[in-house]
Order: C-alpha cells, then sequence, then structure tokens
C-alpha cells in the first residue's frame, strides 16, 4: 500500500517535471511541495516529534520510488534523514524537540556537513573548528559537497573542539541558515542530480549557543560515522529505485521498437539483456532491504550491512542504467529520453556517502 501510493504520487506529481528540473538544474519545488503535502519528506522523524514514525525500510520504499522517476527530488527525503539523524541517535531531548519539529511540519530541511576541501575519504582530517566561548561555541571554516545546502534551514556540521585527538577530538553541531556568518558558496556544475544544488558552506566566526552540540564533546564523528551506517542504505535506495526506473523505460521501448520486422524484445540478446538487469535489481533489492531491516533493530553487523548494500546497489544502478542506453540505442543517447538522464544520475550513488572504495574497505574490516 505505501509503494503504491508513493508511485502514484511520484508519477502525477514528480515525473512530470524531471526532465525540466534537469535541464534547467533547478531546485525540485514541485516535489517538495507534494512530499510535504503528504508527510513524505522526511517520514523518518519519530512520532513523539510530531513526524511519521516510519521504519528504516518504509523510509528506503519512499525514497526508491521518488528515485523512480526523479533521482533529485529523492534528495530531499533521504538528505533530510542524513542531516536529522545525528540529532536523533546522539541530540539531548530538547535539541530533539526544537528541531525535529519543525523538520517534521515541512518548515525546513535538514542537510550534513561533514566533507570539506581537504577532507573527503579521510573525514577525520576536517580543519573546521569549533572554539568555546563561554556559554557559546564560535565555528570557522568551509564544508564542501553539501546536498542541499542553501535550500535547507538546518545544518549538522562536524568541526575540531581539540586538534591534538584526531577523530575523538571532533564534536557536533546544529546551524541554522539564518546564524550570522553562514553563506554559501555558488552551485556545483555536475554531471547529474542537476536538480539538487551542491554547494559550499562558509562559516565565518559563527557564534551559537552551546545547547546546539549534538552529543557531548568529542563524540562529533562516532555520531557521523553511526549516522552513515544507517543512511548509506538510502542511497543504496536511490540507485534501486533509479535502476528500476531505467529497466521500466527500457522495457516498455523494446516491445514498440521494431526491427527486422519484429519488436526487438523478440530477440534473444534483447531478453538477456533484461533478464540480467532484473536480476540484478532483486539481488539488489533484497540486500538493501535485509539492511533496512539491520538498521531499524540496531544490528551489530549494520556496517557491513550498510555499506554491502550501498555499494552493491550502486554498482547495479551504473550497469542497469548503462544497459538502458544501449537498449534504446541512438534515441537512449539523446535528452529526448529519461534514460541518458538516469545514468548521469545513478554516478553520484557510487561516489557520495562515502565512495564504493570506502565502502570496501568499511566491509573488509567489518566482516561479520
Amino acid at each position: 500500500m505505501l509503494r503504491d501510493a508513493i508511485r502514484s504520487l511520484a508519477e502525477a506529481k514528480i515525473a512530470p517535471h524531471a526532465a525540466a528540473v534537469d535541464e534547467e538544474a533547478r531546485f525540485p519545488r514541485e516535489a517538495l511541495e507534494a512530499l510535504v503535502a503528504n508527510d513524505l519528506h522526511a517520514v523518518h522523524v519519530p512520532e513523539e516529534y510530531g513526524g511519521a514514525g516510519a521504519d528504516a525500510l518504509a523510509t528506503v520504499i519512499v525514497i526508491e520510488e521518488v528515485a523512480r522517476v526523479c533521482v533529485s527530488s529523492s534528495l530531499i527525503p533521504a538528505v533530510n534523514k542524513l542531516g536529522s539523524l545525528p540529532v536523533i541517535l546522539s541530540g539531548s531531548e530538547e535539541l530533539k524537540k526544537k528541531y525535529m519539529a519543525p523538520l517534521a511540519k515541512g518548515e525546513g530541511m535538514f542537510s550534513y556537513c561533514l566533507s570539506e576541501p581537504d577532507a573527503g575519504s579521510d573525514a577525520a582530517g576536517m580543519k573546521t573548528k569549533a572554539v568555546r566561548d563561554g556559554d557559546h561555541w564560535i565555528l570557522n571554516g568551509v564544508k564542501r559537497w553539501i546536498t542541499n545546502a542553501g535550500e535547507s534551514e538546518y545544518y549538522t556540521v562536524m568541526a575540531v573542539t581539540d586538534p591534538t585527538k584526531r577523530s575523538k577530538g571532533i564534536s557536533a553541531f546544529v546551524v541554522e541558515k539564518s546564524d550570522e556568518g553562514v553563506s554559501f558558496g555558488a552551485p556545483e556544475k555536475k554531471l547529474g542530480i542537476k536538480g539538487s544544488p551542491t554547494r559550499e558552506v562558509y562559516l565565518d566566526n559563527v557564534r551559537i549557543p552551546a545547547d546546539r552540540m549534538i552529543g557531548e564533546e568529542g563524540t562529533g564523528f562516532a555520531t557521523a560515522m553511526k549516522t552513515l551506517d544507517h543512511t548509506r542504505i538510502t542511497i543504496a535506495a536511490q540507485a534501486l529505485g533509479v535502476a528500476q526506473g531505467a529497466l521500466d523505460y527500457a522495457k516498455g521501448y523494446v516491445q514498440e521498437r521494431k526491427q527486422f520486422g519484429k519488436p526487438i524484445a523478440d530477440f534473444q540478446g534483447i531478453q538477456f539483456m533484461l533478464a540480467d538487469m532484473a536480476m540484478k535489481i532483486a539481488a539488489a533489492r533484497a540486500l538493501t532491504y535485509q539492511a533496512a531491516a539491520a538498521s531499524e533493530r540496531g544490528d551489530s553487523d549494520l556496517t557491513f550491512q550498510g555499506a554491502a548494500a550501498k555499494c552493491f546497489a550502486s554498482d547495479v544502478a551504473m550497469e542497469v542504467t548503462t544497459d538502458a542506453v544501449q537498449l534504446l540505442g541512438g534515441y537512449g543517447y539523446t535528452r529526448d529520453y529519461p534514460v541518458e538522464r538516469m545514468m548521469r544520475d545513478a554516478k553520484i550513488t557510487q561516489i557520495y556517502e562515502g565512495t564504493n572504495q570506502v565502502q570496501r574497505i568499511v566491509m573488509a574490516r567489518n566482516l561479520p
């Protein structure tokens, strides 16, 4: 029922704008409005803070179905979870009440600020600093590759509070867009997900109350990594969605396209391609849903499961969308058909929230 409801909404309210959102590289305002109106923009927020209280699997299904028609739009529910999960996992009760309620109401989105110009895969090498000043912290630094930056009202920011302790000297804070000293760089010109702005976030003597620290001082990096264990599964969900969307489109196309006097779907070479695409998607879905269940239960092997789901599903998404372009032939290479956009959008799922090379390191260190 959940999938049917989201698919209907996505096809009616999000899909019609997907090509224009990509072409114009503009934020998918229509998708945000449709998701907020149907309480699907941040389904993970617990009921006690006014949210839908969806479990990890339901959240995956929401993201998957939105990504099936528009990956840029699927970053709304995905990044709202990524940005706010540190608060849910480690924040004080006061902090949860203060920020989860407006998020649940759709009054503000939440972004996640971990990466920096010189701290990508080596996130512990960050340079953004937070210095205590009485009842406040003063933040200075630059965060890079921040999804939905400038659109979001709230930002979970990781910053160094004790430079002598490396990862154990990093703390997490909630920064608001309206805080004095917060500004944004120009949107990056990207290969895909063009409807989701990716910008630098500049913190210039941003003074925030001490009670906006998430958890204890020095626990920010641990919170950031724990968050990724859960949210990498949402990237797997995006990958799954875009792969399914590409397969669905290609399947319809090959039944209509005729060569040598019959639909190309009648040729065994084409049938085998479709069979392989469907098989890989089914395997990715099983792994992703299994990881979502592990996330919900808090299983001890969640770190492995999340990394495996993200890595496998994103590799499948890249293969399947590339094959979909191939199945459409010359048409697949044009912007008149959606599969070239899907192929461009799929690529980022192999890169963000930890490259697939990093996922393999994570898996190797956490073999079940």
